[in-house]
């Protein structure tokens, strides 16, 4: 998305980045290499391919914005599958830019939103890749996490989802808003609740992300092995 100026040939005032796909949410022994190359084409390069051939016409304006959408799967990885990766490497990316573009006047800021209801993570359209990708495993992989493990772990996401949905979309468009015309930008914006809940204190530590995601996990068959 483009906000320009009345003159864009002048350069640009601000570019917001907020285009991404979710990839399948899965143990990563069930993936292959193409299951994580579209998520980074997309969601990564894309977005970076956008904001290098942009940057000439920010660094034309003075306090010029860049505004990047990672998520807060960018901090804390929550399953297997390319999506958390591309959310890293976006945040990585914002950083480092953030740092090159300062001596210019130009400002670059983080939008790290939590689960949202939009059309992005539709549970129907998850459900049907996951179960795809579980009829096409070598049925050594099966035996190894279990045959109720799907279910199983089908039914602990949409639990966490509908625990961590945020229902407004509002809070995420505020903060697009400022970061773009705010005399003084914040370099990253956490939104939502659950977002909050992982990425500010108290339990913004390592054990604390230990126990969130050991809650959120499903213990595979192979574990019971002797």
């Amino acid at each position: 998305m483009l906000w320009q100026g009345e003159d864009s040939a002048k350069g640009l005032w601000g570019l917001v980045n907020n285009a991404g796909i979710i990839a399948p949410s899965v143990p990563t022994d069930w993936l292959d290499t193409d299951h994580f190359r579209e998520p980074i084409e997309v969601n990564l390069i894309g977005l970076i391919n956008v904001t290098i051939h942009m940057l000439l016409l920010i660094k034309k304006k003075a306090n010029g914005r860049i505004v990047n959408a990672s998520s807060v799967g960018g901090h804390l990885a929550f399953s297997g599958g390319g999506y958390f990766p591309t959310k890293f490497g976006v945040g990585g990316f914002n950083d480092s830019l953030r740092r090159d573009m300062k001596a210019f006047g130009d400002k670059v800021c983080c939008i790290q939103p939590g689960l949202f209801k939009t059309p992005l993570p539709n549970p129907a359209k998850i459900m049907k890749e996951k179960e795809f990708i579980w009829s096409k495993l070598p049925l050594d992989i099966k035996k190894q996490h279990g045959e109720e493990y799907f279910q199983k772990d089908a039914s602990k996401k949409q639990k966490l989802a509908k625990i961590c949905l945020n229902k407004g979309i509002s809070p995420g468009i505020q903060c697009m808003e400022h970061a773009l015309t705010s005399l003084h930008p914040r370099a990253h914006y956490v939104v939502g609740q659950d977002a909050k809940l992982v990425l500010e204190p108290p339990l913004k530590n390592a054990s604390s992300y230990t126990r969130l995601l050991l809650w959120n996990r499903v213990e595979i068959a192979a574990s019971h092995a002797t």
